[in-house]
């Protein structure tokens, strides 16, 4: 298979690929053109169907489809000028080609969040977590196979617990380095803060909004899990209940950026910081992983207001 991190511009592509996308658009001159994402397990790349002629068959988004077309580019990015597209037929594709996943080890990673549980002092948050992330067979098997994101980092399988992995250790590394800060309460927030995305987003490959998640966001709907955890928790202090709903709700740091609330606590603000590195940081290697762009700096990047540096000193 032709993965699309390896497609080089100019390159004639004949192989299968996940339709994530499928949009009818008018070019400046009104005339009619299918815009499509296209997706395996190593990314996407936009690809332009021109003509409607007898070799463009019928296929819906979310279909497997076979491809003839080739690689070109607009505004420093690959895209595909597709030729041919049908439908893919059973037997031609192995269904994993197309699914994203984490370079790193699920199960490795998740005995790193049972030890980081494990090491909580308040009975009670242990409790808490136990039971959301090791007892409930059914949800642990979500957990540790959903993405973080529908486009930005983390857009992959096992996504989810690599970002929770990293926000915890960056929370328990700064932790110990202030005062006033209960770390119980603060793995906590970094273990739970994006709990809500396994009903925000649907199971990849479509890895779409859920109708929740549209209408409440991941914030509610892990507030709604969170809460309903802590009344199966016999005798959970209110307080300590609010310091922890606070982290969650308060995680995106500005009201501007979907927070109900700013934060107010060391523990709050914590969490604040360390997701924001990680998912600034992610979204940065993942950039480096894809821009091709000749010189020291990337394409502009639309969803971080920038021009970025590449590594390297020069």
């Amino acid at each position: 298979m032709r993965y699309i991190k390896d497609m080089n511009e100019n390159e004639r592509i004949i192989d299968h690929y996940l339709c994530k996308k499928k949009e009818s658009r008018e070019s400046r001159a009104g005339k009619s053109f299918l815009s499509l994402k296209l997706q395996d397990k190593t990314g996407t790349v936009d690809a332009k169907i021109w003509e409607m002629t007898s070799d463009i068959a019928h296929f819906e988004e979310g279909d497997i489809v076979k491809i003839d077309g080739t690689v070109g580019s607009f505004q420093n990015e690959l895209q595909i000028k597709v030729l041919k597209i049908r439908k893919s037929r059973d037997g031609e594709y192995v269904a994993t080609e197309f699914i994203p996943s984490t370079q790193k080890d699920i199960n490795e990673m998740f005995e790193k969040i049972k030890i980081l549980i494990a090491s909580v002092n308040n009975s009670h948050i242990k409790k808490l977590l136990e039971n959301i992330f090791i007892n409930d067979d059914e949800r642990l098997k979500i957990f540790k196979n959903h993405s973080a994101a529908m486009h930005m980092h983390h857009a992959y399988m096992g996504g989810l617990l690599e970002h929770t992995l990293s926000v915890a250790e960056t929370c328990v590394f700064l932790g110990v380095r202030y005062k006033h800060v209960d770390t119980d309460i603060l793995l906590a927030g970094a273990l739970l803060h994006d709990i809500g995305k396994i009903y925000e987003l649907s199971p990849l490959p479509q890895n779409e909004y859920t109708d929740d998640g549209q209408m409440l966001g991941h914030i509610i709907l892990g507030l709604e899990l969170i809460m309903t955890e802590i009344a199966k928790t016999e005798d959970f202090p209110h307080e300590l209940a609010s310091l922890i709903k606070h982290c969650i709700i308060s995680h995106h740091g500005e009201l501007e950026f979907g927070s109900p609330k700013i934060p107010a606590t060391p523990e709050a603000m914590i969490l604040h910081f360390a997701d924001n590195i990680d998912a600034k940081l992610t979204t940065f290697a993942e950039i480096y992983e894809k821009d091709a762009t000749p010189g020291q700096w990337t394409a502009y990047q639309k969803s971080l207001g920038r021009y970025i540096r590449k590594p390297g000193v020069k």
